[in-house]
């Protein structure tokens, strides 16, 4: 039932993709606000209540409804399963971003594929060359990829029913709440270490799965090479394993230091090979859609694995 569900989430998003998802997320940001003003006194334990309180309860109820469901119809269990992951997926939630840039850069519209990068990235892209706006493209549709899709489809096949697509959902929702201490107070800082360790727990092997597949998928050697001895130097060590496999897998160097409003920020190089340009652009369309079909595979040898034993 896994891989159904997987294979109709991702022709539904295909087909009518969830772009505006305020209508899901204003609700959620309110339910996590209440808990923030009752518990953070600026003490870790809060944090830990609190995450707790907001997690465990819809993690309950999900497994309760879909297993309710599932004793009485299997159908309604497969569309529960299904809408769970319609809406924490994402797959192309932002992959128009993608696409707009990769458009733009043919066509020799730099300004334009600046302002789309700055809206997808949420900052001022402003002077950025060709080889900086695809680079910061690259990598933002690597970790798009990763935390939009590959992360969620683990954790649904690792726990039962929609259960672990909506944990992980949550706990990044929480992580980026809660858990960033960039230009918050010292109290919000220990009161969201919870949020970011539990978050960094979820995301320790489904890192290492993604880089696998990306690595199997492309280039081997290099993927590998890149992930052993780039990845550590990357500011969020997660993510620096998924970029530097991706990177290696596809033969481009990602990372370095770039300009953004005006101050320079400095960035490890990561991957091997060419200058970051258009055409590889495409190369990543296709590594993340080659790993995509790799986790299908593998979930269809689990279910066969199950059914005969």
């Amino acid at each position: 039932m896994s891989l159904l569900s997987l294979i109709i989430a991702l022709l539904l998003e295909q087909w009518r993709p969830l772009s505006d998802r305020r209508n899901l997320l204003s609700p959620l940001s309110r339910y996590v606000s209440y808990f923030e003003q009752q518990f953070n006194a600026g003490e870790a334990y809060q944090g830990q209540l609190a995450w707790a309180l907001v997690v465990l309860p819809l993690l309950i109820f999900v497994w309760a409804l879909y297993a309710l469901a599932a004793h009485f119809s299997p159908l309604l269990a497969l569309a529960i399963n299904v809408a769970a992951l319609y809406i924490t997926m994402g797959f192309r939630q932002s992959s128009h971003f993608f696409t707009d840039i990769r458009l733009a850069l043919r066509e020799d519209d730099l300004p334009r594929a600046r302002d789309l990068l700055g809206q997808w990235r949420g900052h001022s892209c402003e002077g950025l060359t060709r080889e900086e706006v695809v680079r910061l493209a690259i990598e933002s549709s690597l970790t798009a990829s990763h935390r939009q899709v590959f992360a969620v489809v683990f954790w649904f096949a690792v726990l039962p029913g929609p259960t672990g697509a909506i944990l992980y959902r949550l706990a990044a929702f929480l992580n980026w709440n809660w858990g960033n201490p960039a230009g918050t107070a010292h109290e919000t800082r220990r009161f969201g270490q919870f949020a970011r360790g539990a978050f960094a727990v979820l995301e320790w092997l489904p890192v290492r799965v993604t880089a696998a597949a990306f690595a199997v998928v492309g280039d081997f050697e290099d993927a590998v090479f890149c992930w052993r001895t780039q990845a550590s130097k990357w500011l969020d060590k997660s993510m620096g394993i998924v970029l530097a496999a991706g990177a290696g897998a596809i033969g481009v160097r990602l990372g370095m230091p770039i300009v953004i409003s005006g101050e320079v920020v400095e960035r490890p190089e990561l991957g091997v090979g060419d200058s970051a340009d258009v055409p590889y652009l495409d190369t990543t369309v296709g590594l993340v859609w080659r790993a995509l079909v790799l986790y299908l595979l593998m979930l269809l040898i689990i279910g066969v694995a199950k059914v005969v034993s």
